[in-house]
């Protein structure tokens, strides 16, 4: 099986030595060996699609066990299992699925532990495109999704499950409008009950938020942001506790022909080399960036869970080790025009859907058409902003120019 430890020597001294690593050379060393790719520091990139067996006992071998080893290249080659082995290293999980997005990671997640007729609890904060694959797709095949809000109770949770519920899914915090969910909470509500507990974890990425220590089952990424990390990969993982719950994830994505490609795998794959180096800076600019904001006449709130101010920063304090670069700030009330003034502008800021890579972004958003649990209520209009790897000096002044056009 593909799983995390498939890549290891069990009870080794390396494998003593590789439990006992810092981050960084985690990071640096999860998932390679170079020794069964001719010496190769980098897992090649494999493109296949056919697999050829040596003899007919050994293709009704691999029959029999399609999930170990290569059996065809759909259901995985040593490019996604390498990558795969990484991820859930870093998530200490039993093993990983990637896939070719991060909606479709959501969806193999959603769908491994869905059945006709069932029932699950989704927060109100989500990703706005889990919503629409919960209200549609779902919805389709008989699976009722019901919307809570991500600020609730962990007790009060136990009134929305019924017979029928078979998981929660959080994300913590959203990524419009940032609230941060109580997902140790939740999670000992839910398994209390029997429940799977999925969350996105694509804002808190593997090394700022552990979210199998915090009770979730399946920790979902976009690696197209922050593990790819420059813009150029649609890429997603699922990552599971144990291997009941790795079975599902792997049968799911095999049977809906989900499967990611073997170039941005291997982006993802380089991506995660760096990022232990990238994320600082992200994080970085980006409380220097909302702390800024927050001293400008024309800003009514920043929305960032690291500052003081942040709602429920000490629930940051307690479950993450650090921010990404993604943040929310409400402006003043202006009209459409302006905001087109401010934002046509921006000399470094890009006008684009998604984030996480190196370049920063700036975009208008409205949640009040993605929520049905809590109404979003704001006076101006809100923008996510997502801080890269320039400088914060050019961040800033390009900022303010922006301000300044829209008369703020």
């Amino acid at each position: 099986m593909p799983g995390a430890s498939r890549w290891r020597i069990l009870g080794s001294p390396s494998q003593r030595l590789f439990l006992s690593m810092k981050t960084a050379t985690r990071l640096a060393h999860a998932g390679r060996r170079p020794a069964a790719h001719h010496g190769m520091v980098n897992t090649p990139v494999y493109h296949a699609s056919t697999v050829l067996f040596e003899s007919l006992a050994d293709f009704d071998a691999s029959e029999r066990d399609p999930f170990t080893g290569v059996h065809y290249g759909r259901l995985g080659t040593p490019t996604q299992f390498s990558f795969e082995a990484a991820v859930a290293d870093l998530e200490g999980a039993h093993g990983c699925v990637s896939t070719c997005s991060g909606l479709a990671a959501i969806a193999i997640a959603i769908l491994s532990v869905a059945r006709a007729g069932a029932h699950i609890l989704v927060a109100d904060n989500v990703y706005g495109p889990t919503r629409k694959f919960c209200d549609g797709l779902l919805a389709r095949y008989g699976v009722t999704a019901e919307y809570f809000d991500p600020l609730i109770e962990a007790d009060a949770l136990a009134q929305y499950i019924t017979p029928r519920t078979c998981a929660v899914f959080v994300e913590a915090p959203g990524s419009l409008t940032f609230e941060i969910a109580d997902v140790p909470g939740l999670a000992a509500t839910a398994h209390a009950r029997g429940l799977t507990v999925i969350a996105d974890n694509t804002w808190g990425t593997p090394i700022y938020f552990d979210s199998l220590a915090h009770g979730v089952d399946l920790s979902v990424h976009a690696a197209t942001k922050y593990i790819v990390g420059h813009s150029d990969a649609m890429l997603g993982t699922i990552s599971a506790v144990d291997e009941t719950r790795y079975q599902g994830i792997r049968r799911t994505a095999i049977a809906l022909g989900y499967c990611a490609g073997p170039d941005d795998v291997y982006l993802g794959a380089r991506g995660l080399r760096t990022l232990g180096q990238r994320l600082p800076v992200h994080e970085a600019n980006g409380l220097a960036l909302a702390n800024w904001l927050a001293e400008q006449p024309g800003v009514a709130q920043v929305i960032h869970p690291a500052r003081a101010d942040h709602p429920q920063h000490e629930r940051w304090l307690r479950d993450f080790s650090g921010a990404c670069g993604l943040f929310a700030v409400e402006l003043a009330p202006i009209d459409r025009t302006r905001l087109a003034q401010m934002i046509d502008g921006l000399a470094f800021y890009g006008l684009g859907a998604s984030w996480g890579g190196y370049e920063s972004l700036v975009l208008p958003v409205d949640p009040s058409h993605s929520r049905s649990a809590v109404a979003w209520q704001a006076d101006g209009p809100l923008l996510r902003i997502h801080a890269g790897l320039e400088h914060i000096d050019d961040l800033v002044d390009d900022m303010a120019a922006g301000l300044a056009r829209a008369g703020l």
